[in-house]
């Protein structure tokens, strides 16, 4: 009987040392977006110009009132990245104020706007990238010209509304290929 009453005792102690202190909740798990190492591949466009794009991404023309307007599509990222075309007729000015314009507009969301400028003397391209953080509905902006006949201008965008936490991997990796598309452009030679 007595080992019984001490077993007893003894699970009674077990529970009552289990049963008292905090809980505490557990972490929120994240959610580890992996994209696959990028592989260019050069988008040769009927246009002024050929670039590389990543392979994850689909060339699409926009419309055929603007054949060299395009959307690369990101289907695994929910994203687009919108790139434009327009030839340099004395508007050179217009087309620049025009590209900081549309940035500048998401400052109102946006945490940061960084600038980065491209210049590739070899290739005769010129331009500058804009990273956007924050809730901005655009993360990545650039433009590239040959300051004398053609002038490009892009954008990123996500098909979800924006909340940079959860969008940052895929941000991060759409800036990396739009770096890579200036540094891939080329202008072809008029026929």
């Amino acid at each position: 009987m007595m080992k019984l009453n001490n077993a007893i005792l003894f699970l009674v102690g077990i529970l009552c040392m289990s049963c008292g202190g905090e809980t505490f909740p557990k972490p929120k798990a994240m959610l580890r977006l992996q994209y696959p190492e990028p592989i260019y591949v050069q988008a040769d466009t009927p246009c002024f110009y050929i670039f590389e794009i990543n392979e994850l991404a689909k060339l699409k023309p926009v419309n055929k009132h603007n054949k060299c307007w395009y959307n690369l599509e990101y289907p695994q990222l929910h994203a687009k990245v919108y790139v434009s075309y327009y030839p340099i007729k004395n508007n050179l000015d217009s087309l620049l104020r025009d590209a900081q314009n549309l940035t500048q507009e998401h400052v109102v969301k946006a945490d940061g706007i960084a600038q980065k400028p491209y210049v590739n003397d070899k290739q005769k391209v010129y331009g500058m990238f804009y990273e956007v953080t924050g809730n901005a509905a655009s993360q990545a902006q650039f433009y590239v010209t040959d300051s004398v006949n053609h002038f490009i201008t892009g954008s990123a965008y996500f098909d979800v509304r924006p909340n940079y936490d959860s969008i940052l991997p895929a941000a991060n990796y759409l800036q990396n290929d739009i770096q890579h598309l200036m540094e891939s452009i080329k202008w072809k030679t008029k026929d």
